[in-house]
């Protein structure tokens, strides 16, 4: 069953998060606390969404994700920022069934977008991906300002 998260599953999904950045090899970049994420997701007007995937009441996975816009589309699009599924779990079609969510709400919402991103050597995403006829946007970088360069631009005044 995939359903929209609720303030009960926030401690559900910190630990997935954790379990998320063990996996990429980037646990010691998770700074998220149960209370940021429940004022991101539950506050008067979020800018972030949850799904979760459940299996006979047990929470076995969730995708959290965001609005974005195109200006060459003129409409809105989904960013999927994270889409997690515990090992145990995989391949009983919990990806997929969150994956589905997505692209039913674009549907219903005249979104024309549903983008995220993956590691180079993550081999199976990359694969589940491409099944579902995902196409690699290899002609674009992406880039990230964080920590001591992001607060050097916000303070630049020239």
């Amino acid at each position: 069953m995939i359903r929209p998260a609720t303030p009960a599953d926030v401690p559900e999904i910190v630990s997935m998060i954790r379990e998320l950045a063990t996996y990429e090899k980037a646990a010691h970049e998770v700074r998220v606390t149960e209370e940021q994420l429940h004022d991101t997701l539950f506050h008067d007007h979020p800018a972030a969404f949850a799904h979760i995937a459940e299996q006979d009441g047990e929470v076995v996975g969730f995708t959290l994700w965001f609005l974005t816009y195109s200006t060459w589309r003129g409409t809105h699009g989904i960013y999927m920022e994270d889409l997690y599924v515990r090992p145990q779990h995989r391949g009983g079609g919990h990806g997929v069934g969150l994956m589905r969510k997505l692209a039913e709400i674009c549907a219903e919402r005249g979104y024309q977008r549903l983008e995220w991103a993956v590691l180079d050597w993550n081999r199976p995403s990359i694969d589940f991906y491409e099944k579902l006829g995902a196409v690699n946007q290899d002609d674009w970088y992406r880039y990230r300002l964080t920590d001591e360069p992001l607060a050097r631009l916000a303070e630049r005044r020239d």
